[in-house]
């Protein structure tokens, strides 16, 4: 008999789910990622098809998150279990 977590885990990955739930974990991974100074400057919004949605509070960190965006790409994916995220948008 299977357990409940192995349960769910195959309901999920039978009918595609998985793949979402895994995108969505960037949202709770955000801050410990980026540091507590971006962090308090952003907001993870959303996930939409392999995108991150973060709401930036200016300019100027817009312009700094732009910068970095691929360290902080591959540091979520790196704590994600398969690489979820493909792009990370700023609003």
């Amino acid at each position: 008999m299977q357990s409940l977590k192995q349960a769910i885990f195959s309901l999920l990955k039978s009918t595609g789910i998985d793949r979402s739930v895994e995108q969505n974990k960037a949202l709770l991974l955000w801050d410990g990622v980026v540091g507590e100074s971006i962090a308090s400057n952003t907001e993870a919004q959303e996930v939409k098809h392999g995108t991150l949605i973060v709401k930036v509070t200016t300019p100027v960190w817009r312009n700094e998150i732009a910068m970095r965006k691929k360290d902080i790409l591959s540091k979520l994916n790196e704590k994600l279990d398969n690489p979820a995220i493909k792009n990370i948008r700023l609003i």
